[in-house]
């Protein structure tokens, strides 16, 4: 699934998709972000959040890095 999604822009990626792309549940991706171990959110709207699918990507490869200096 990965090698198809590598050559695809990039472009954000809502709840269930990204749920899909990592396998983790709403609650554990949520307490990732707030360590720093995961990509954090976007905000689209007052009530709308999505991921870049790269960051996704780099993060199911294990390549991902915080970029906020709090990785727990």
């Amino acid at each position: 699934m990965l090698d198809s999604l590598s050559t695809t822009p990039d472009r954000i990626v809502r709840e269930h998709e990204r749920r899909a792309i990592t396998a983790r549940s709403r609650t554990a991706w949520w307490e990732d972000e707030r360590a720093g171990r995961a990509p954090k959110r976007l905000q689209l709207g007052a009530r709308s959040v999505g991921w870049r699918m790269t960051d996704l990507q780099a993060w199911v490869r294990g390549e991902w890095r915080s970029t906020s200096g709090t990785e727990g």
